[in-house]
C-alpha cells in the first residue's frame, strides 16, 4: 500500500469511528432524558384518555391524585420539620460553644466604636466650634430674655 491510500484509509476509519461515537452519545442522551422524565427504572404505559375521562371514574381519579399529593406533601413536611429542628439544635450548640468568644468580640467592638465616636465628636466640635458657640450664646440670650420677661 502506498502512503496516500494508507492516509485515506485511516481518515475514513477515523470518520466512521467518530460517527459511531456520536450516534452512541445521542442515543444515550435520548435514553437518559426519557429516563429522567419517567423516573428511575420506570416506563410509562400509553394512556387511554377515553377510559380515564369516563364520568364515573374521573372523580375517583381526582380524589386519588389529591390523596397522593397530600401524602407526598405530608412526607416532605416531616422531613423539613426534622431538618429545621436539627438546624435549631445545631445553631444553639454553636451559640453555647462560642458564647465567650462572641462576648469578647462584642466588648472589643463597643470599645472601638466608643473611641471612634469620641474622636468624631472631638473633630466635629473643633470643626464647628464657632457655629456651636454662636448657637449656645443665642440660646442663652433667649433664655435670659424669657426669664427677664417673667419677672
Amino acid at each position: 500500500m502506498d502512503i496516500d491510500k494508507l492516509k485515506k484509509n485511516i481518515k475514513e476509519n477515523f470518520l466512521e469511528h467518530k460517527q459511531k461515537k456520536r450516534n452512541y452519545y445521542l442515543k444515550k442522551k435520548l435514553e437518559n432524558s426519557i429516563a429522567k422524565k419517567n423516573g428511575p427504572n420506570q416506563t410509562r404505559a400509553p394512556i387511554d384518555y377515553a377510559k380515564e375521562l369516563e364520568a364515573s371514574g374521573f372523580a375517583e381519579k381526582l380524589k386519588e391524585i389529591a390523596k397522593k399529593q397530600k401524602s407526598h406533601i405530608d412526607d416532605r413536611k416531616e422531613i423539613i420539620v426534622a431538618k429545621l429542628q436539627e438546624y435549631k439544635e445545631q445553631k444553639q450548640q454553636y451559640y453555647q460553644e462560642n458564647k465567650e468568644k462572641r462576648l469578647e468580640y462584642d466588648k472589643e467592638y463597643r470599645e472601638q466604636k466608643k473611641e471612634e465616636l469620641k474622636q468624631y465628636r472631638r473633630d466635629y466640635y473643633a470643626k464647628n466650634k464657632e457655629r456651636i458657640l454662636e448657637r449656645q450664646k443665642q440660646s442663652r440670650k433667649f433664655k435670659k430674655n424669657i426669664s427677664d420677661e417673667d419677672q
